[in-house]
């Protein structure tokens, strides 16, 4: 996105990239058919983002939903918008998006080179490159970093790069994972039978009353999908603090406890409390499998206690999956250590861009409109400030 403004003011542009493709985080997110952005009025969009700061906002506003969908048909993409107001290329992948907008940088001018990993700065200044030829020297009148945080080494972004910050004197945050999993010590039955199983249909609830009613996933060491990540931040949090979080899923929220009390209350007979809760509830499948695992024993011939379970069923979090899991990460570049152009106090003509910077934002488009928005912005400050200031 830096490049694209660049390129538009006849700027001479180069993208190095240490992978052997361009752009292979983009092209992991479309896996899952790229939810680029969402359509909705733009207090709200900025309100869903973490550790914000007004330039966020104002670059969220520059280049919000709406604009972000006018890109993409400017690339021949036709938009299609979900349910849920999320906005997606048609064609429900990245590629095509990324052959079309790499397509349009080249006829730009913008010139690529891969298995290119910038490793710092010569004594002179220049910027030192890795290659497969050898290192490699660069001078540049100005150089934007948008190197990614600190998840998915193999796609790329490995966080090395704060290491050579710190040495140029800039503070840097510890990376945390965000819209990640989390480690939950379930049993070899809910491991061997029911890891993979989605569950639908739940609302979960952290200590502090934060909410989210997506779907998400068991997985044999814990759980993940949208619905954690939407309460990530919050259960994060407490384990920092604790040592451990709490989790109260809701297994039946349609449902008042009264009526679950009423119903469980209706003689069972000879039917055994699967089919007493399948009949009664419909609670079949991974919901029963989770109300076993984390209700006593004792509160199955207790309709109130058990009614109770099913509407606030306590889960304990012993920790954050590792961070390579994660889809984001919050840390990097504190926004304190940017002037209002995203330029480095510590290193003049040096700015960052995207996820390498201090924000945290949830999955549903947020992510990368938001690298999207800041790219723009970056490059747009970078032009003028040469325009005004020259090389």
């Amino acid at each position: 996105m830096a490049a694209e403004v660049l390129s538009e003011h006849d700027i001479s542009v180069s993208v190095y990239d240490a992978m052997p493709s361009l752009a292979r985080k983009f092209l992991m997110a479309g896996k899952s058919g790229l939810n680029i952005s969402r359509n909705e009025p733009i207090d709200a969009f900025t309100a869903r983002y973490l550790r914000r700061d007004p330039r966020l906002d104002q670059a969220l506003r520059d280049f919000g939903p709406m604009d972000v969908a006018v890109w993409m048909r400017g690339l021949g993409i036709a938009v299609h918008q979900g349910s849920s107001r999320r906005l997606f290329p048609v064609q429900m992948k990245a590629s095509p998006l990324l052959r079309a907008w790499l397509g349009r940088l080249a006829q730009a001018g913008v010139s690529f080179h891969l298995k290119t990993r910038w490793v710092g700065w010569a004594d002179n200044g220049s910027l030192l490159f890795e290659t497969p030829e050898g290192t490699m020297s660069v001078n540049a009148d100005a150089t934007i970093l948008a190197l990614g945080g600190g998840s998915w080494r193999r796609l790329g972004s490995d966080g090395r790069w704060a290491d050579m910050l710190r040495g140029q004197g800039v503070t840097t945050s510890s990376f945390e994972p965000s819209n990640g999993g989390f480690l939950v010590a379930w049993s070899d039955v809910m491991k061997e039978r029911f890891a993979g199983s989605p569950v639908k249909a739940t609302v979960l609830s952290t200590a502090n009353g934060v909410v989210s009613q997506g779907e998400w996933v068991v997985t044999k060491s814990g759980m993940e999908g949208g619905g954690v990540y939407d309460v990530s931040q919050d259960l994060r949090d407490e384990i920092a603090q604790r040592g451990s979080a709490c989790l109260t899923i809701d297994l039946l929220p349609t449902r008042s406890e009264d009526e679950v009390v009423q119903r469980l209350q209706r003689p069972r007979g000879t039917q055994s409390m699967s089919n007493h809760l399948r009949k009664k509830l419909g609670l079949t499948g991974v919901k029963a499998a989770l109300l076993r695992e984390c209700a006593s024993p004792s509160v199955f011939n207790q309709p109130d206690l058990l009614a109770n379970c099913i509407k606030a069923l306590p889960l304990t979090i012993n920790a954050t999956a590792p961070i390579d899991a994660a889809i984001s990460t919050a840390g990097g570049v504190p926004w304190a250590e940017l002037n209002e152009d995203f330029m480095l106090h510590q290193c003049p003509g040096l700015y960052c861009a995207g996820e390498m910077i201090d924000w945290d934002a949830p999955t549903g488009g947020y992510l990368l409109t938001g690298c999207l928005a800041l790219g723009r912005a970056v490059g747009r400050r970078a032009q003028l400030s040469l325009v005004q200031h020259g090389p």
